[in-house]
């Protein structure tokens, strides 16, 4: 029997530990709310906690026979630096939308690269198959609770590093993030809401919990590339999602690259689309949380080259 979310995480957090980055916590006068500064941590995103968490996991023959995982970006950096760390052998598919200095990135840290289909769906699922057909672990960037336990670790320093925390805002893709980060503050702090804030144009997981099951969502490009792409059909993400979700904010384009924007200018970060999800969220609901302690994870901050010109202007 599967332990419950929070004591994953708890246990993640220690194995985990001497490897992750223990992000800070800013408060931001300019944009009124505290900011988890996840972007900072080790491969630029949170997923090289997850990542990490799952080879941890691994059996001494599975470690020899190396790992397979899929990702157009950071779950594909965050795999691939951790198997690094470990010396172990890891293999990413990546879909034809990936941008090649993405993929360029993925190869320094020493993964192999290989392309899986036109979009990220038909490359996470040609990865599962190669890694049933050569007998290897699949690193799901979201459809496994080893994952989600280790991207809930940012729960855990949340809820230490800010007492009493009212609300918290997490841009959701696959789920993983949310799923991990909600389902620990569900035990040790009830009172939480979570926030699950989408781009309008890839509601695909808030179309799915509305559905009660795993459907086609049809999407239309976004800034947010990470978090943008189907869900599988068996992920155990829809059900940790809807125990964990309290609240759901959809965030149109031109607010996801104010938002953007707004934390270059005020911080002088440049943030990835997905953390620029969770901003936008908490902005355009700021009035709801006056006077509330309320959090934004900063979730990333790998700009595609295409993202990274209509921010800045710059090419």
């Amino acid at each position: 029997m599967d332990a419950p979310i929070h004591q994953a995480v708890e246990e993640a957090y220690e194995r985990i530990g001497p490897y992750v980055r223990e992000t800070p916590v800013e408060w931001s006068a300019d944009l009124g709310v505290w900011l988890k500064l996840e972007h900072q941590q080790h491969t630029g995103s949170f997923k090289f906690r997850g990542a990490s968490h799952k080879i941890a996991r691994l059996t001494p023959a599975e470690t020899a026979a190396g790992v397979v995982a899929a990702s157009n970006g950071n779950h594909g950096l965050g795999v691939a630096a951790a198997a690094r760390v470990r010396g172990i052998a890891a293999e990413v598919y990546v879909s034809e939308q990936v941008s090649p200095a993405k993929a360029r990135r993925i190869e320094a840290l020493g993964a192999r690269i290989r392309t899986g289909g036109p979009d990220p769906l038909s490359a996470e699922l040609a990865a599962r198959r190669e890694a049933e057909r050569s007998g290897r672990v699949f690193v799901s960037p979201y459809n496994d609770r080893e994952v989600v336990a280790g991207q809930g670790t940012i729960g855990l320093e949340l809820d230490r590093q800010i007492p009493r925390l009212d609300a918290v805002f997490v841009a959701v893709g696959g789920g993983g993030l949310i799923a991990g980060i909600g389902g620990y503050l569900k035990h040790v702090s009830p009172s939480t809401e979570i926030v699950g804030c989408w781009a309008e144009n890839s509601p695909v997981l808030a179309r799915c919990l509305e559905a009660g099951r795993v459907i086609d969502v049809p999407e239309q490009p976004t800034l947010s590339e990470s978090t943008a792409g189907g869900l599988e059909p068996d992920s155990v993400t829809l059900d940790l999602c809807r125990e964990a979700i309290d609240r759901q904010v959809l965030v149109s384009e031109a607010e996801i690259l104010d938002a953007m924007r707004r934390a270059m200018e005020a911080e002088h970060w440049l943030i990835e689309g997905a953390a620029g999800v969770a901003l936008a969220g908490f902005l355009k609901e700021a009035g709801r949380y006056e006077g509330r302690r309320a959090a934004v994870v900063l979730c990333g901050r790998n700009l595609s080259p295409r993202v990274l010109q209509l921010l800045t202007g710059k090419r």
